[in-house]
């Protein structure tokens, strides 16, 4: 393919979001086989230049075919909402969050398009969002009802431990819920609704014949019915079940190892439980460098896994490294984008 362009969403522009974009996009000036535009308020990143420190030149596009100007040139799509009068850094803001909804929009749009080959998106601020009016829970429900789509999944990658070349993948059977509620909501038929996507979306990304293993619940996979029949109900069934359909799944396996034999590349991905038992694992071994994929979209989509940094915002001080992480990945999934359209856009 040419060489790819991906639109980075800055998030809310008073949170960390235009410092961690701008400082990525400057690394990658006078890069030629790939192509970051920042979207967002040209002020706001203005602003944030100044608080970098940045010796980098904003220049202002309006096509995303703009080819890079170069060295020292950051491309920035302006979406004009905010004009020169922005909101105070580190303070919820409606119409800094009516702004972050609109680079959301505007990128989104240039994906469905196709003209540009996926969106990485920075951190928003949910409680700056509602006060703009939105109603959606964060962003995957608003790129959901943007891009016509129901369903959606999470999958982590782990970027910067690898064993030669192996980057886990890690997906999550239940994510912003209780503990208590997302194990009522673990059953045979949502396991094995949630094996197949895993296994579908590896493949959708780039792996051939993927090999999936399905985390355990409880301490030491149960012990037989000991500490827990969760694996005697529903995992193990699933996991027979989905064999059965002729997917590489294996499980479940007890969590205190399985990510490990992921890491060291036994696996190719991990069907985590819940929220924090695949998020722990993850940012343990690689907290800047794991990054979040949406699963289930027609574009692609990385992201950032952290927040606003309201109490750092404007000081200069944000580690840009999980934004760069995921703008890499954004470039290296890019060859996928046809595969991921023709995959998970919605059938009438």
């Amino acid at each position: 393919m040419t060489s790819p362009v991906l639109a980075l969403t800055v998030g809310d522009p008073v949170g960390i979001g235009p410092e961690i974009t701008l400082a990525t996009l400057a690394d990658y000036t006078t890069t030629t086989d790939h192509h970051g535009i920042a979207v967002g308020d040209i002020a706001a990143l203005e602003r944030a230049r100044a608080a970098l420190g940045l010796d980098v030149e904003l220049r202002v596009v309006n096509t995303w075919d703009t080819p890079p100007a170069g060295e020292g040139v950051v491309d920035v799509f302006d979406i004009g909402v905010l004009g020169k009068n922005l909101p105070e850094w580190g303070k919820v803001d409606a119409r800094a969050g009516r702004a972050a909804v609109t680079a959301i929009e505007v990128g989104t749009q240039a994906a469905l398009d196709g003209l540009v080959q996926g969106i990485v998106t920075g951190p928003i601020n949910k409680e700056a969002v509602w006060a703009a009016g939105s109603e959606h829970l964060g962003h995957t429900e608003m790129l959901g009802e943007l891009t016509g789509v129901t369903d959606q999944d999470t999958m982590f990658v782990v970027r910067n431990t690898h064993v030669l070349g192996h980057h886990l993948r890690i997906f999550f059977a239940t994510r912003h819920l209780s503990l208590r509620k997302a194990l009522d909501k673990i059953t045979r038929e949502t396991q094995v609704g949630s094996i197949q996507r895993a296994h579908k979306a590896l493949e959708v990304f780039g792996v051939d014949k993927p090999r999936l293993a399905v985390a355990a619940i409880n301490p030491h996979g149960g012990e037989n019915g000991a500490f827990g029949d969760e694996e005697i109900v529903h995992l193990a069934p699933a996991v027979a079940d989905t064999q059965a359909q002729g997917l590489d799944v294996s499980g479940p396996i007890p969590a205190d190892s399985v990510f490990h034999h992921g890491l060291i590349g036994r696996y190719d991905g991990i069907l985590s439980q819940y929220h924090d038992q695949g998020h722990i694992a993850a940012k343990t071994v690689d907290f800047d460098g794991t990054i979040s994929v949406t699963v289930g979209l027609p574009i692609l989509r990385t992201s950032v896994d952290h927040g606003t940094a309201f109490d750092i915002a404007g000081s200069g001080k944000a580690d840009p490294g999980t934004m760069r992480s995921a703008y890499l990945a954004g470039v290296d999934y890019a060859p996928f984008t046809d595969r991921i359209r023709a995959t998970y856009t919605p059938t009438a």
